[in-house]
């Protein structure tokens, strides 16, 4: 869905050159000739920005600006006046609104009001919902979509977040369970409270139960300090635990036990220590298959599965895109310093159209390195080349290879071609998967790292072990673990 622009004119001559513009600009403009049937227009459909005549019959421009801060309405305004005077511009701006331009206004400057109107407004949103996220209390209202998969799981989330019932979310890497979960929390009766989230898939087996439930101090060799664990940081407030799915089976017995009895034991502790959680669990996987399979207790299970519900993938709400893409747009902006106040149609088709295997998380990384790139205040086409190869019916546009040619001895020197080539660093190392946008798993880091030492150090295995920081017995263990057994050609078996 395209950026709307609802325009606010009595004047037919002046709607209908306003409308032009923003056509040409390429947002969709709605029209009201006045102020009440604005209001009517903002409180059932919305907008993203509002051109307003200041001087109309009945509710003029300053009473709309009124009505719309009563109502709550927080859309950007744009103010359009034949009179310039320093008071009006004074009067507009301390009503509400983030610009004026003086009619007839031209079409540049109208284009560039309403790109910064978009900009400003979708940072001050994103920096409320951070602050909201950080305090504990992000709502649902941060969650608006309008993909109708997405409006169901919202509004099933609203009913669990009223009482305490243990929540399991399930849905892709990268679509937003955290997300709806600090939604589910900043809505209850625990709003403001503790937040805590563990990443079961990122915790070695060894320490999964000090992790969870904590640990006294010299329970256990390394035990230095006392440790709390998870459970108890988390009590009075919300335990998020992702990737449940990846729990060792000895480590979901205690967390059974744990969620029955509401008390986890520490590891070396003589008592137990009560703790009052709301739990909300997400996994990836389908916790049923893992149950069939022999890799996650049934009774866990049935004590996780008490109200699930399924995040849609991006690729089956691709309505939200566009939002996302401004919200991202502005914040990496922000924190880039770059001018980017907005993106092409042909950009934000091409985003739209995109599969997104990696779901919002590659969404998110994306923008983030098409803003990085930009030059220009609009974010086009040419900043996502890996995506515009992989969508039929868009130009990738490359620089060509200067052509070689076999000049006779007494030929003068070409003119050579000067071609703009990307430089990279020849020792630098992807620590993101370009397929999925994710995180490589450790073992195809450390086969990469190997690899490349025993590539710079020209196989000579003593010197590849001490610039690792390993023993040789240890280099040669995981030269067979990963695979990489005909690469030791080392100097020294010569």
């Amino acid at each position: 869905m395209s950026t709307t622009v609802l325009i606010v004119d009595d004047d037919p001559v002046q709607r209908r050159l306003a409308e032009a513009a923003v056509r040409r600009f390429g947002f969709e403009p709605r029209i009201a000739e006045t102020g009440m049937d604005a209001l009517t227009l903002l409180r059932s459909e919305g907008a993203d920005v509002v051109l307003l005549d200041l001087v109309m019959p009945g509710l003029d421009g300053l009473g709309v600006l009124a009505e719309m801060r009563k109502s709550g309405l927080a859309t950007p305004v744009i103010v359009q006046t034949s009179n310039g005077s320093i008071d009006t511009v004074v009067t507009a701006m301390r009503a509400g609104a983030v610009d004026f331009v003086v009619k007839p206004a031209g079409a540049e400057r109208l284009q560039v009001s309403i790109k910064n109107a978009l900009r400003v407004d979708t940072l001050e949103e994103e920096v409320r919902r951070m602050r909201r996220r950080a305090s504990g209390a992000l709502s649902f209202k941060d969650l608006t979509s309008k993909s109708p998969d997405m409006e169901r799981v919202i509004r099933l989330a609203e009913r669990a977040a009223k009482s305490s019932i243990p929540v399991l979310i399930e849905g892709e890497s990268g679509v937003g369970k955290e997300v709806l979960a600090r939604a589910i929390q900043g809505s209850g009766d625990r709003r403001g409270k503790a937040f805590v989230t563990v990443n079961c898939g990122a915790i070695p087996d060894n320490l999964v139960e000090s992790t969870l439930f904590g640990h006294e101090k010299g329970a256990f060799t390394g035990a230095t300090e006392k440790h709390a664990g998870k459970f108890v940081e988390a009590s009075g407030g919300t335990l998020f635990l992702d990737e449940i799915g990846e729990l060792p089976l000895d480590a979901q017995v205690k967390l059974l036990r744990a969620l029955q009895e509401g008390e986890v034991d520490p590891v070396g502790g003589k008592r137990a220590v009560r703790v009052d959680i709301r739990l909300v669990s997400a996994t990836n996987r389908s916790l049923l298959d893992l149950v069939k399979q022999g890799k996650f207790r049934e009774d866990l299970y049935y004590r996780l599965n008490v109200f699930p519900m399924t995040l849609p993938p991006l690729r089956a709400r691709r309505e939200d895109i566009p939002d996302l893409v401004r919200s991202f747009c502005a914040r990496f902006a922000a924190e880039e310093g770059k001018r980017v106040r907005a993106i092409t149609p042909e950009a934000m088709a091409l985003l739209t159209r995109y599969p997104w295997p990696g779901n919002v998380r590659q969404l998110e990384n994306a923008v983030f390195r098409a803003v990085v790139l930009a030059d220009a205040d609009e974010l086009t086409v040419a900043e996502f080349p890996q995506i515009a190869a992989q969508v039929e019916g868009f130009d990738v546009r490359i620089p060509a290879a200067p052509h070689q040619q076999t000049l006779p001895a007494y030929a003068p020197e070409p003119v050579r071609e000067i071609v703009r080539v990307e430089v990279r660093d020849p020792h630098a190392m992807s620590l993101v998967a370009e397929e999925t946008g994710e995180m490589k798993p450790m073992d195809v880091l450390e086969a990469e790292i190997i690899r490349y030492a025993l590539q710079f150090y020209r196989q000579r295995m003593s010197e590849v072990s001490r610039r690792l920081g390993i023993g040789r017995s240890t280099l040669y263990r995981k030269l067979k673990d990963l695979g990489l057994e005909g690469e030791d050609k080392s100097e020294d078996a010569a």
